[in-house]
């Protein structure tokens, strides 16, 4: 009962495909969503956002952040580990990820700075001065 029928949104409305097709990619992939490595999405301000993803364990030449076209992947590709290291228990992950997240129209990424094992993208909506409301004078 969690699938959305976005056909009649294809059929009577103009402009709106690319609104249906997220919707429709969303509710098909939820169950196959990978559950590594742990994130949260924070509102910072009105228009500000902050993902902040747990990646101990990885050096920062280990970390790719690419933002093109509405969409923002995050990777992260270990190193070899050195011949020779033997673990008794290996509870730390330290295996190869890629998420992805969709972001909303105008929504940039502003920076990203990892401190004590965590990873934070900084994420800004900037609206245009053509969209935003504005008051017209009556004359």
């Amino acid at each position: 009962m969690r699938e959305f029928d976005v056909s009649q949104l294809y059929r009577s409305a103009i402009g709106f495909d690319r609104l249906a097709s997220t919707i429709d990619k969303l509710s098909r992939g939820e169950q196959s969503q990978p559950s590594y490595p742990p994130y949260n999405i924070e509102l910072m301000g009105e228009h500000q956002y902050r993902i902040t993803m747990a990646v101990a364990g990885f050096e920062l030449d280990e970390l790719n952040i690419l933002s093109e076209q509405g969409n923002l992947v995050i990777t992260g590709r270990k190193n070899p580990e050195p011949e020779g290291r033997q673990y008794l228990y290996q509870g730390i992950a330290a295996r190869n990820f890629e998420r992805r997240f969709q972001l909303a129209d105008h929504v940039q990424v502003q920076g990203a700075k990892m401190e004590n094992g965590l990873l934070h993208v900084d994420l800004l909506q900037v609206i245009p001065e053509s969209m935003k409301p504005r008051t017209i004078e009556i004359q």
